[in-house]
């Protein structure tokens, strides 16, 4: 069959695309640097350099395929970064329809419920709005819990203070999920096309709180007495800003920060429990922390 692919060679379109791939399927990345092309054509895939701006190029792109699988690439350019995320998946769900496209796998996020109060994620709310008013085509939203990889951010803070926290609440339980087990389940997704209607399908590998987390890194890295540490929506902004992230992305980090903490982003996730988790669980990205922090 013939996929489209969004998000270049992301943690998640990279290995999705290669395992799409390895079963004799058809696959486009959309990617907006020709410096991919390369890359992209290596792993066995067409490239196809664009931008998610560019309707009538998604269109064209999208013209033929069985499925797409569909993301909002990060920008942190955005003077409003709900808005511009909103944005791309209006996009993207109008070339679905000009395309004729019948089948769309489309990463969201746990806490998609939420249309505000969310930070980025409420951003994605309105993605899987424009998906869901499309008419007759398949559309299965995936919800990833919070990315392990994510704690690679934390690197710095443990490095140079000797503690890892953030705003989720002192002794929060996280929902985690790695990448490649996102990519796992979206290939399974597209090569299956087995959903109808428009559905949500929640991914997690591992549910942890932030004190195990904390334990499970630092004794990963030789710091086995690491400790969590939870701060203010406040101290969480100025602190990203601090790090370099502008102001708009810092703030609505720390609300998506407060929405875990008050337990209303995962509300949804763990009302349809017992779901089956993923492979990858907390002591293996443990190992793949310690590696990135050693090399950092």
């Amino acid at each position: 069959m013939k996929y489209i692919v969004t998000g270049s060679l992301g943690h998640i379109s990279r290995p999705l695309a290669e395992k799409l791939i390895a079963e004799k399927h058809e696959v486009t990345v959309i990617t907006s640097k020709t410096a991919k092309v390369a890359e992209i054509e290596a792993l066995g895939a067409r490239a196809a350099v664009g931008s998610v701006e560019d309707i009538a190029f998604l269109t064209d792109t999208f013209r033929g395929a069985d499925a797409v699988y569909t993301m909002v690439p990060p920008f942190f350019g955005a003077p409003d970064w709900k808005k511009h995320i909103a944005g791309i998946g209006e996009n993207l769900a109008a070339a679905v329809r000009a395309s004729g496209v019948k089948n769309v796998v489309n990463l969201s996020s746990i806490g998609a419920h939420m249309p505000d109060g969310c930070g980025p994620v409420s951003g994605l709310y309105f993605v899987e709005k424009a998906f869901n008013q499309l008419e007759n085509v398949h559309v299965r939203h995936l919800r990833p819990g919070f990315f392990f990889y994510n704690f690679f951010g934390n690197i710095g803070m443990i490095r140079h203070m000797g503690i890892i926290g953030s705003n989720y609440g002192s002794g929060a339980n996280m929902a985690l999920v790695h990448p490649n087990d996102i990519a796992s389940v979206a290939a399974e997704e597209l090569s299956a096309l087995s959903f109808k209607g428009k559905s949500i399908r929640y991914i997690v590998g591992d549910e942890r709180t932030t004190d195990e987390i904390a334990g499970a890194l630092g004794s990963a890295i030789g710091k086995p007495d690491l400790k969590w540490v939870d701060f203010t929506d406040q101290d969480t902004k100025a602190a990203l800003v601090q790090a370099g992230l502008p102001e708009e992305i810092a703030r609505n980090y720390a609300e998506m920060g407060s929405a875990l903490r008050s337990g209303e982003m995962a509300r949804e996730y763990y009302a349809q429990k017992p779901l089956s988790l993923q492979p990858v669980k907390l002591a293996d990205f443990a190992r793949e922390f310690a590696v990135a922090y050693a090399n950092s």
